[in-house]
């Protein structure tokens, strides 16, 4: 029986070997402001929620490890500013990813019609066999909802896109849009030194200093 998916650590053999193949790839979150982009990577990484998050400025980059059977699946996340006048840099960021997260806000349907343009962004300048999902974000609000669930799961089946509606408040779907996003990429490939991609200096800089020009 296949060992369950586990977020964080190294997952070990019965006779406690640690396992060595390791997988690392870089996945971009994108999508409008206030949609909780920042929420569900820090309850991703870190097990926190933050009533009030900070809008991010530019970008801010994390890692997380995923254990699925016998693979180590490295995540390096770039969580994306949502403002408009940041839009001009998100080719920085999602160039070379190989996996992205398009999240909008169950509440609101114009965040909703942005993802969408998120998704056509990705689908004609981002890598060719990109793994999208999309998240519909603040599920635990859902007596306020505007962007009904069948509208957006046919909008992702229509375009081949993993989708979940998440709550980062409640964790509800959190770990597991990751784990589908994991088990989607193509571990073959993705295994060894010659597929880590890692953010340049120039990327690592500007996030550090916080400097957005």
């Amino acid at each position: 029986m296949a060992s369950s998916p586990r977020v964080g650590g190294a997952a070990q053999r019965p006779n406690g070997a640690t396992q060595n193949k390791i997988c690392q790839f870089k996945l971009v979150l994108l999508g409008e402001s206030a949609v909780g982009k920042s929420s569900l990577v820090l309850r991703f990484v870190k097990g926190q929620f933050h009533e009030y998050q900070e809008s991010t400025i530019g970008a801010a980059f994390l890692t997380q490890t995923l254990c699925i059977d016998d693979t180590t699946v490295k995540f390096e996340i770039w969580d994306t500013a949502g403002q408009e006048r940041y839009h001009s840099l998100a080719p920085m960021y999602y160039r070379g990813a190989q996996a992205a997260i398009v999240v909008y806000d169950i509440q609101n349907s114009d965040s909703f019609a942005r993802a969408k343009t998120w998704v056509k962004e990705l689908q004609r300048q981002a890598s060719p066999n990109i793994v999208i999902a999309l998240a519909g974000n603040k599920a635990d609000l859902a007596n306020s909802r505007v962007v009904d669930y069948e509208e957006a799961k046919q909008y992702a089946d229509d375009n081949r896109l993993l989708f979940m509606e998440t709550s980062a408040k409640t964790a509800v779907n959190v770990n597991d849009i990751f784990l589908a996003i994991a088990k989607k990429l193509p571990k073959n490939e993705g295994a060894g030194p010659q597929q880590n991609i890692r953010p340049t200096q120039n990327e690592t800089n500007r996030q550090n200093s916080g400097c957005c020009a």
